[in-house]
């Protein structure tokens, strides 16, 4: 199908259009914006930073449109513009297709992520009270060092303190725990189908150590105590813990190592996109469209 447009100048028009003067002040304002945000769960310095280029970029996009709005000459041009348009049509495959053996797969179980994560939250409390156990003699300073990111107060406190039992730090780092394992849970069972090839090697090391490495450079903008008084050579081994198991348990409830499967498009196996494919329209069979 096809429709052609003709832009046509009368005798009396100008060559000429006056259009509104592009400008960048409004990008430079939104980045300034954002910066003074950001400021505010990183340094002062960040906000100052920011909010100096947004009233910079505020008073410069004022001059630009008031007392008048700033305008440019833009050239007309006198040209014929061609617009083409193809339509596509969705046909889905038969079952005589060869894509007929692949079976239809769960993607995602809500109950697998939760049991995984609750089951991997528990196994990784091992590494934690050993640590706490052969380093402190005393199996809370891993529960109060969790829970400390929640008090302030606690930021300059010895490590005797950590060692002892505190109500509020039982409460607070079993939230915290408790919350956190099922929503990671939960993210392995949305991964672990999108790439089912050997799901424990990436559910159990693949991404502990990514998510590890991921902390260690944000873990002092998140949370300034437990990342002074951490152990980076026990915290891997709970994470790796917490992957293995929470990957054998998704793992045992989606099955996702069919060969057919793993040989689906990526968008396929995100469930982005269904198993169809598009042919073009009847242009391309001789039949063409008005």
């Amino acid at each position: 199908m096809s429709v052609e447009v003709k832009i046509r100048r009368s005798a009396t028009a100008s060559e000429t259009i006056e259009m509104p003067a592009p400008t960048a002040w409004p990008v430079v304002l939104a980045l300034g914006i954002a910066l003074s945000i950001a400021g505010l769960v990183t340094s002062p310095w960040v906000t100052l930073v920011g909010a100096a280029m947004a009233v910079y970029a505020a008073i410069g996009w004022f001059r630009e449109v008031l007392p008048h709005e700033r305008h440019e000459l833009v050239p007309i041009s006198d040209e014929r513009v061609e617009i083409t348009r193809s339509r596509r049509e969705v046909a889905r495959l038969g079952v005589s297709s060869a894509h007929h053996q692949v079976q239809t797969v769960e993607t995602f179980s809500l109950v697998a992520g939760l049991e995984g994560g609750v089951a991997g939250g528990v196994a990784m409390l091992v590494p934690a009270l050993l640590f706490g156990l052969l380093k402190h003699h005393s199996p809370w300073y891993a529960v109060n060092i969790l829970a400390a990111g929640g008090f302030p107060s606690w930021a300059n406190q010895s490590d005797a303190f950590f060692d002892q039992f505190h109500w509020r730090g039982l409460i607070a780092a079993s939230i915290i725990h408790g919350v956190t394992c099922p929503l990671v849970g939960l993210l392995y069972a949305a991964l672990l189908p999108i790439f089912p090839r050997k799901p424990i090697l990436t559910a159990g090391f693949v991404v502990p150590l990514f998510w590890t490495s991921l902390l260690y450079g944000f873990l002092g903008l998140i949370s300034p105590i437990l990342n002074q008084r951490i152990d980076w050579a026990w915290f891997l081994p709970s994470q790796l813990a917490f992957g293995l198991v929470t990957g054998y348990v998704v793992n045992r409830h989606i099955h996702v190592r069919d060969s057919g499967f793993r040989q689906l498009p990526l968008a396929v196996r995100a469930g982005l996109h269904s198993d169809l494919r598009t042919r073009e329209d009847e242009e391309e069979k001789g039949g063409g469209a008005s």
